[in-house]
């Protein structure tokens, strides 16, 4: 993996617009990163973005459809009120927490920018602020100088930064899956694989896995795996505590709140990263879940598991992940690819 390369499409994926339910421009992005390293590349009624590389099959190695899929949405902010000095109201878009919020700047699709404020200001800085107390102020001073609309979305924003192996960013849930997706991509190209890889970036996870469950239904794969960002238990006082670190290596999901991933599946990444010293962690998470929930019940049901890029202060406006374990992500990927498939 060249890391300049990467990096500079991390930078273009991260800063990409993509709330919930808006994934146009991060979808037009992505659709140009992929263009002529896939066979077929198609939109849903859903807005996922569905490309297949096909495989050459093998003597003894029948290909199998191998669906992976990283959400390429992102939390954000809707508005709901406007009121008569400009300034907006808001309902979360996904798992947005009010302890994240204040002083957060936030940007629309259209490029207006803003800051979340706190009703009482810094003489409510010993509460605990909840997001019905707080608003988006545009710098406006009446209603008239506004030109968002109410039912608009913004999204956290800051510029991607790197320093040493951490890159930072608002959107790495789930904008770095989507960069292991397609760089794997990229590393496939002119490789001859054996099966057929639906790479799916989905839409709308962070409001139910919805993407996913009607993609995974569509393509009706022999094994799915969801790309992902995953909590670290590294931080100081870490509760639950959590055996996930950053710069160790990708995480290979074991269980989550909202499903336990395949066996065998996961002993089939197991043997690949071992056979080729690629460093990985196991995860288990006792909050939240992914796609892979989604894909796992799918039609009559489908062997899933998630590797996942762990990740500091996800669902705030600045995440922090490791280029080591991007590269650990996309490198067991082309192992897992080389292999038979069989669960």
């Amino acid at each position: 993996m060249k890391g300049s390369h990467v990096l500079e499409l991390t930078r273009r994926l991260t800063e990409a617009f993509g709330v919930s339910g808006y994934e146009d421009e991060i979808r037009s992005v992505i659709r140009a990163e992929i263009a002529g390293l896939v066979d077929e590349v198609r939109v849903d009624t859903l807005g996922n973005l569905v490309a297949l590389r096909r495989g050459a099959g093998a003597a003894g190695q029948p290909g199998k459809r191998v669906m992976l899929a990283a959400h390429m949405d992102q939390i954000g902010l809707m508005v709901t009120h406007i009121d008569e000095k400009g300034y907006l109201r808001f309902a979360p878009v996904g798992g947005v927490f009010g302890l994240a919020c204040w002083g957060s700047q936030v940007r629309f699709a259209d490029g207006t920018v803003g800051t979340v404020g706190l009703d009482g200001g810094i003489s409510a800085r010993d509460k605990l602020p909840t997001l019905n107390s707080m608003y988006i102020d545009v710098g406006a001073t009446e209603r008239a100088g506004v030109t968002v609309q109410v039912g608009d979305v913004a999204a956290f924003w800051h510029a991607f930064a790197g320093q040493g192996s951490a890159w930072f960013a608002p959107s790495m849930d789930d904008r770095i899956g989507c960069v292991v997706l397609v760089q794997l991509l990229r590393e496939l190209a002119g490789r001859e694989i054996a099966h057929d890889v639906y790479a799916v970036f989905t839409t709308q996870e962070e409001i139910g896995t919805r993407g996913a469950t009607t993609s995974a239904y569509a393509i009706d794969p022999y094994v799915a795996i969801a790309l992902d960002v995953t909590l670290t238990g590294d931080g100081p006082h870490t509760k639950p505590a959590l055996e996930v670190y950053l710069g160790r290596g990708v995480a290979l999901k074991i269980m989550d709140k909202g499903m336990i991933s395949h066996i065998g599946l996961n002993q089939l990444l197991i043997a690949a990263a071992e056979a080729e010293g690629i460093p990985y962690q196991r995860e288990v998470l006792q909050v939240g879940s992914t796609d892979a929930r989604a894909m796992q019940m799918a039609r009559s049901g489908i062997p899933t598991t998630a590797l996942s890029v762990p990740s500091r202060h996800v669902h705030t406006p600045s995440q922090i992940v490791d280029r080591r374990d991007v590269a650990a992500a996309i490198a067991l990927l082309v192992a897992f690819l080389d292999r038979p498939i069989t669960v």
